[in-house]
């Protein structure tokens, strides 16, 4: 296949969604799923073939659409007409939404329908997921339809390898895993780097507790990452790719199997790539759930057949990678964004966000917020809109508490902050970081201390224990949290606590020992009262906790309050 004749394919795939007079878009991602998604398309398509409307009425399923917590999610298209968003449908109302939207003088109906300026929508930014909950993922005519793959076709015409990586350095485009790192310096690294075998890593092995966002991506728009890694083959000179998918994903995992597939029967992917001298091939390799894997030394060894362990660093994977030869590593994410950038060009790109902080960044919102869900926001955005804007607020009149970004790796942030913009610098600055994208509101309800002893938990045990600091400091960290939760600890120990968590930090060898304390210490911050309550006043403020095995206090004040009460009332009998 040529550039003419991808074009070709794009142009017929729109006339054909364009013959349709409607257009049913069914959310077949994971959450969507998990809710009666696959009993909702089903009822669609029996519906369209029962009153013969399949030349005016077409049914898609679609990638992630954003509000998960109000899935399953169907999105009406009518020609000329504005979409309609329907939520909790049920195979019920499905067949009212077909029924109402095929009739001659179709019309929404008046219930489930989400808001035409809901702030969900309104405030995001789309450029990675711009195709999610649009397209077909299972069909890349689909995504060729929306310009895919034109900008491998373009690079590969019209720009040499060293223009490609001088574009994605001049973009800003920092990695999106979680360090921050500069990508285009890291692809010229490897671009400069001696050796005629080279390699291509994505990494979707995402591992922190409640983010899907490498997940619904790869599930949602495959192709977009496998152009990603082509450009980024090109530019650096490396023929083969690895994705690395999370064993917990078998849908992402099946999906972009499937895309590969096409890819190569199509000339996308191969020996010859759209009739070019390249060639570059894509395996996948599915990692076995441990979450320093995520580590990109820990997951080239697991590619490489071995145990998932780190490696001490230098040398870097850009001059010693898998087998010993040059290897770009990025988020899947990351790439997600080298397409956008090489179709509009580095100053569009470099045109949204922050100074220092480029682009946007996709965020798995979750907690107690109104509505959770898949969102994508421009750098420097407030947590502030996030959380009540976005998010609709907090339910049922509670107060907002804290907000924990980075996963187990970053640090909960507190009301005093919620302006704070939400970029690299300065979410750092506050003792926490960007991380891969999970995001966890909590209310007043929420005990400091235990959500501290929840993440170092899951720190001690996906630590792989290789080195001591992380092996044996976070057994200890979790050991002295859970004195502090039950009462039993000493204010001596929350300076133990704080000379550890340095201690880590310094002396891990990996980014998960280096970062696990970084939960504790925020909290220690912003919440030390809450730690000293546990411990001089042998209470917990949020009640969550149980003191030497009685109930918090205002439980403690109750029942001694009923015991005097039945006292009085005995007495005055």
């Amino acid at each position: 296949m040529n550039r003419e004749e991808l074009q070709v394919i794009g142009e017929r795939e729109r006339e054909k969604q364009q013959s349709y007079r409607c257009r049913i878009l069914c959310c077949a991602s994971t959450p969507c799923l998990s809710s009666g998604a696959t009993a909702v398309i089903e009822t669609f398509k029996e519906v369209i073939k029962e009153f013969d409307l399949e030349a005016e009425v077409t049914v898609t399923s679609t990638g992630c659409m954003g509000p998960c917590s109000r899935g399953p999610l169907v999105t009406v298209q009518m020609n000329g007409q504005q979409d309609v968003i329907y939520e909790h449908v049920t195979p019920e109302l499905a067949r009212d939404i077909a029924l109402a939207h095929a009739a001659p003088e179709a019309k929404p109906l008046d219930r489930n329908v989400l808001p035409a300026d809901l702030p969900f929508f309104n405030k995001q930014k789309k450029v990675v997921l711009a195709n999610s909950g649009l397209i077909d993922p299972t069909r890349l005519e689909s995504y060729v339809a929306r310009d895919g793959y034109s900008a491998l076709a373009h690079a590969l015409r019209e720009m040499t390898p060293t223009e490609v990586c001088e574009e994605v350095i001049r973009s800003g485009l920092r990695g999106r895993g979680g360090a921050g790192y500069p990508a285009g310096l890291k692809w010229d690294l490897v671009r400069k780097a001696p050796g005629d075998k080279k390699y291509i890593i994505a990494n979707g092995d995402e591992g922190d507790p409640g983010a899907y966002m490498d997940r619904t991506l790869m599930e949602s728009d495959p192709h977009r990452i496998l152009e990603g890694m082509a450009i980024a083959g090109y530019a650096v000179g490396a023929d083969q790719g690895f994705v690395y998918v999370r064993g917990e994903y078998p849908i992402a995992a099946k999906r972009l199997e499937n895309a590969i597939r096409m890819a190569e029967r199509r000339g996308l992917l191969g020996s010859r790539v759209l009739d070019s001298p390249f060639g570059f091939r894509i395996d996948i390799r599915i990692g076995a759930g441990a979450f320093v894997c995520g580590e990109e030394t820990a997951l080239m060894a697991s590619i490489m057949g071995r145990r998932g362990q780190p490696w001490p660093r230098p040398p870097y994977p850009a001059q010693k990678g898998l087998w010993g030869l040059p290897t770009l590593i990025n988020n899947v994410e990351t790439f997600g964004n080298i397409a956008p950038i090489i179709s509009h060009g580095a100053d569009w790109f470099g045109a949204i966000g922050t100074e220092k902080s480029k682009g946007t960044k996709i965020f798995a919102l979750a907690g107690t917020v109104e509505t959770t869900g898949l969102i994508e926001v421009p750098m420097g955005i407030s947590l502030r809109d996030i959380v009540f804007e976005i998010g609709g607020g907090i339910p049922n009149d509670r107060q907002f508490k804290a907000a924990q970004t980075g996963g187990p790796s970053g640090g909960c942030i507190p009301t005093d902050h919620l302006d704070t913009p939400v970029d690299y610098e300065s979410l750092g600055a506050l003792g926490s970081i960007m991380g891969s994208g999970g995001l966890v509101v909590m209310d007043d309800t929420s005990c400091m201390p235990d959500v501290a002893k929840f993440f170092m938990e899951f720190c001690m045990e996906e630590s792989c224990g290789k080195c001591v600091p992380c092996r044996v400091g976070t057994v200890q960290l979790h050991r002295i949290l859970e004195h502090v939760t039950d009462g039993s600890a000493t204010l001596d120990d929350l300076d133990r606590l704080e000379e550890l968590c340095v201690m880590m930090k310094e002396t891990s060898l990996c980014g998960l020992g280096q970062s696990a304390p970084n939960p504790l210490l925020s909290t220690l911050k912003y919440f030390r009262e809450e730690y000293e309550a546990h411990i001089t006043n042998h209470t917990c403020p949020a009640g969550k906790c149980t003191m030497f095995g009685v109930p918090p206090l205002q439980l403690t004040r109750d029942l001694l309050r009923n015991t005097l009460q039945a006292k009085n009332d005995t007495e005055v009998s």
